[in-house]
């Protein structure tokens, strides 16, 4: 990998793990408590190398990870987390080359992580703000051409989504109330279809299962929790704190217009109309 060069977004991590972003530009400068930076010692730089502040701080320069950046990019709306942003991408069976309608897209997490696993995404989000905020995100971290595969609308998926733009092979929601989208997704999923549901509270997550009956198979609902260890030689236990509850999961397949669900007990389950 080439050296770090001006206009390259760089992480800075200093030696109590603390992460800093900036994009590196002549004559630019990094300011902390610590005293400054100046990025003309970043730049030409190898990843790994250890620059120093004016008042003698050391900074570790590294390219950000998707995680990284998730964590530390500018925002509008609250961002999904890495702890759930990989479970949602295994559970939709994201990969190369398939059709995503997102809506709720907020500050771009999920949209970047889903085009960096090779998808093609179509999205709808109320706020023009939080648009603008996204796709900038989006081609900060991943480059300007990835913006031939991101496709964001400012429209209301609650009022119908436009059957132009389908058909999909995946539907991902994270809004207030997914069940209201739930039958205009069926007007654009494509049989065998999977739609994941992002929901904050169980109740929400209730509602969606609801929804999801009829023209719905296999559909389930998971909570991902995250426990990091505390590992030093032989002092070995769990961190005192953990990343438990941020939301429910919910997941399911589209059998397709007209088609019905069987029962697990046998019988077939009445489509809903």
């Amino acid at each position: 990998m080439s050296t770090l060069a001006y206009g390259e977004r760089v992480m800075l991590l200093d030696a109590k793990k603390r992460r800093y972003l900036l994009t590196l530009k002549e004559g630019g400068e990094f300011h902390s408590h610590a005293g400054f930076v100046p990025h003309d010692d970043v730049s030409g730089q190898p990843e790994g190398a250890v620059v120093r502040s004016t008042k003698g701080a050391e900074y570790t320069v590294l390219r950000p990870t998707l995680e990284d950046y998730v964590i530390e990019m500018p925002r509008g709306a609250q961002v999904i987390y890495p702890k759930d942003l990989a479970p949602i991408c295994m559970l939709a069976d994201i990969g190369p080359g398939m059709r995503v309608f997102e809506t709720g897209i907020g500050s771009g997490a999920l949209s970047m992580t889903m085009l960096r696993w090779g998808a093609d995404i179509v999205g709808y989000e109320i706020r023009e703000d939080f648009a603008n905020r996204a796709k900038a995100n989006v081609r900060e971290f991943l480059g300007e051409s990835v913006l031939d595969r991101y496709d964001v609308h400012i429209a209301d998926s609650y009022e119908g989504i436009d059957p132009a733009l389908g058909p999909f092979d995946r539907v991902v929601l994270d809004l207030p109330e997914p069940w209201q989208v739930i039958p205009n997704a069926e007007t654009v999923l494509r049989p065998g279809g999977v739609l994941v549901a992002y929901t904050p509270s169980i109740t929400q997550a209730a509602q969606v299962r609801d929804q999801l009956k009829g023209r719905w198979i296999d559909a389930r609902t998971i909570e991902v929790l995250h426990r990091g260890w505390h590992i030093d030689g032989q002092a070995v236990r769990p961190d005192h704190r953990m990343v438990a509850h941020t939301a429910f999961l919910s997941v399911a397949r589209f059998l397709g217009q007209g088609s019905r669900a069987m029962r697990t007990d046998g019988n077939v389950e009445r489509v809903r109309r």
